[in-house]
């Protein structure tokens, strides 16, 4: 199925995108890879009449040290260069790891991160990283930009904290040991998560998100408290944490899986990626 006719616009810079999203409010869309946003548009499930594409903007394409110990990855940089970047896997693997499980090469030679984030996708792969490693996420618009923690940036179901007039610019991941994992059980057909985990071992403790199991993606509170203050702990204790992965939260079901079946998965890779994680201490 073609989409329905829009207008097409290519801002140069940020300044000018934005300028466009507020003259055309909810008429417009942003393109940035497009594999959210041109099937929809196919399907007729998106209807913009402007397609603002913001993918050949220069300054939002970028993995850098940020300086305080973060790392700076610009909105419209690829999941093939965030899996295959010499920093992210030296000092933040977790992001580079998550990427490599993404679609397929060509998915991911042309697919963002922010594009990905922005359409918050409950079977996407990021979230569950980025909720682990409590990104920082700028959005900016016409008032100027503002911070928003991973925590508060999913909202619901396919709904971010970015607004109608706002642009997601910029991430930024804390440095961090190399005790981290990403486990996943994905639909074959799609490579999209049935259940996806991050975890994040620190001094601090364990960190724990979860995609693919709830309407949004989450952080497994009940998981982190359980371990709290055990810095190396045993079998058993990561097994009786792992069990509450799924506290608090209602799963989903459909064709691919039941919400029980959701619900043991977040169990099953909760564990394994926690102790895989603690292996790589």
């Amino acid at each position: 199925m073609y989409p329905a006719s829009f207008d097409y616009k290519r801002p140069a810079t940020v300044d000018e995108a934005i300028a466009l999203l507020t003259k055309h409010g909810d008429d417009a869309k942003l393109l940035a890879g497009g594999h959210s946003l041109i099937p929809a548009m196919k399907l007729r499930l998106a209807r913009p009449a402007v397609v603002v594409d913001i993918g050949r903007i220069a300054t939002l394409s970028y993995i850098r040290d940020a300086g305080g110990g973060a790392i700076a990855i610009g909105a419209t940089t690829t999941h093939h260069e965030i899996e295959s970047s010499a920093l992210l896997r030296e000092k933040s693997p977790l992001l580079s790891e998550t990427a490599s499980h993404i679609g397929d090469v060509q998915v991911r030679n042309k697919g963002t991160i922010g594009g990905s984030l922005a359409h918050a996708d409950p079977a996407a792969d990021y979230p569950a990283a980025i909720l682990a490693l409590d990104a920082e996420i700028d959005l900016v618009g016409p008032r100027g930009k503002r911070t928003v923690k991973a925590p508060a940036f999913f909202v619901d179901l396919l709904q971010t904290a970015i607004g109608p007039d706002e642009i997601l610019t910029e991430i930024r991941v804390p440095a961090t040991a190399k005790t981290v994992a990403y486990e996943k059980t994905e639909q074959k057909a799609s490579g999209f998560a049935l259940a996806g985990v991050a975890a994040v071992v620190g001094a601090e403790g364990v960190r724990v998100g979860v995609t693919g199991v709830a309407a949004t993606a989450y952080r497994a509170v009940a998981v982190e408290q359980a371990l709290a203050g055990q810095r190396s702990p045993s079998s058993a204790a990561i097994a009786a944490a792992a069990a509450r992965a799924a506290d608090g939260v209602e799963p989903l079901g459909d064709i691919h899986a039941t919400p029980e079946f959701r619900a043991h998965l977040a169990e099953v890779n909760t564990r394994r990626a926690i102790e895989r994680a603690l292996r790589r201490q």
